[in-house]
């Protein structure tokens, strides 16, 4: 009797599975819905990996009736990230969470590791396998490491007291780290998480300044799982469904809490920054947070993991003379923060649109049903700004 439960607990996480690919598919991004957020183009993929040299991969957890959760890792740039780090920083909007590798990147503003996401109990695991996978790469010797894992709490579909991530999902993501197209939606370490009461997910977007301003790049990827006044291109999408916070101080519901939560933002650009200019960067993605509703409550871990992938900014860890590098100056920084809230707003964006309905013994967080969701973003006339606004 045992087996035969567990068989049939192991089918239907199958089936969930391959459902939630399914129906991702069968959901358009919000770009290809005609939702145009501000002026500069996206680049190829419309992703953080438009950033070259960054890649990212996904593995996602559905087991038995209670497991929905993943891990989401992000490889910044190629060759040995301990021997040769790169330029980072730790922009915290609100520091409700269980960050890991925080203190030191704002101590030296570099990055020696990828970035893992995952759930909020199990950032330790995770931490513990990519030191280990670390230790694996070429030209590593008996070092600490810093390794960089950022949470959001997906208990409400996940069983994440179970320690559901472990080495052997760890390095499977960082094994499927690949360019190109990224999966969003309910996936890595989005498969759990919400936004704004819906299904919520992993998202991401890119911007492309043109030459006249740079011709750099700014890519996004996020982690959603926060809560506010979901607002899309300025449509009061969360009040038209009616799902939105203190609606219950103002008329009777029963959606529960739709105010807290925490969202993990990663902002990668190819410009030459250091890290106060990273800094400063972190800040405008946050900006793009604010624009879709969120106004950091006080249970909200929001935090901003910046990086530049430039060579004129990469050093070695070690060198017994000064090393010169280049880096752009405060007043070019300008096209750059509106890069990144533009992508951020988009890639929160392509994550609500792209997430699929998550079940579990746990409870159920239901994807925005995508036909309403058009209707409404038509009522206000926010869709193919492209074309309908002027220049």
């Amino acid at each position: 009797m045992i087996k035969q439960l567990l068989i049939t607990s192991l089918l239907l996480a199958q089936v969930n599975s391959a459902q939630a690919a399914e129906q991702s598919e069968n959901r358009l991004r919000a770009r290809e819905a005609g939702l145009v957020v501000g002026v500069f183009e996206p680049g190829v993929y419309n992703a953080i990996t438009d950033v070259d040299g960054v890649l990212v991969g996904h593995e996602t957890v559905i087991e038995g009736d209670d497991i929905r959760t993943g891990v989401t890792a992000i490889i910044p740039a190629p060759g040995n990230l301990y021997t040769h780090p790169i330029p980072a920083w730790v922009t915290v909007g609100n520091g409700y969470g269980k960050m890991i590798g925080e203190t030191q990147i704002r101590e030296f503003g570099e990055l020696e590791t990828p970035i893992l996401l995952t759930c909020t109990l199990c950032v330790w695991s995770a931490a513990n396998a990519l030191k280990e996978w670390v230790y694996t790469q070429p030209g590593m010797g008996e070092h600490t490491v810093n390794p960089v894992v950022g949470e959001t709490n997906d208990g409400r579909v996940n069983n994440m007291w179970a320690d559901p991530v472990q080495r052997q999902q760890v390095f499977s993501a960082l094994a499927k780290a690949s360019s190109g197209v990224v999966a969003e939606g309910s996936v890595g370490a989005g498969t759990g998480t919400q936004a704004f009461g819906w299904k919520g997910g992993i998202g991401t977007s890119s911007r492309v300044l043109p030459e006249s301003l740079g011709g750099y790049t700014v890519g996004v990827l996020v982690q959603t799982n926060y809560g506010g006044y979901m607002t899309i291109n300025g449509a009061p999408v969360g009040r038209e469904l009616g799902t939105y916070p203190y609606r219950d101080q103002l008329a009777p519901t029963d959606d529960g809490d739709l105010d807290d939560g925490s969202i993990m933002l990663v902002v990668a650009t190819d410009a030459p920054l250091s890290s106060r200019s990273l800094d400063r960067l972190g800040f405008r993605a946050l900006m793009g947070l604010g624009r879709t509703g969120s106004y950091a409550s006080n249970g909200s871990g929001d935090y901003v993991i910046s990086f530049s992938t430039h060579p004129a900014v990469r050093k070695p860890r070690v060198s017994e003379s000064p090393v010169a590098i280049e880096e752009l100056v405060n007043a070019s920084m300008s096209p750059l923060f509106a890069a990144a809230s533009e992508a951020t707003e988009e890639a929160i964006y392509n994550a609500i649109f792209k997430a699929t309905t998550v079940s579990s013994a746990r409870g159920e967080l239901r994807a925005v049903p995508y036909d309403e969701l058009i209707r409404i973003l038509e009522k206000h006339e926010v869709l193919n700004w492209d074309v309908s606004v002027p220049r």
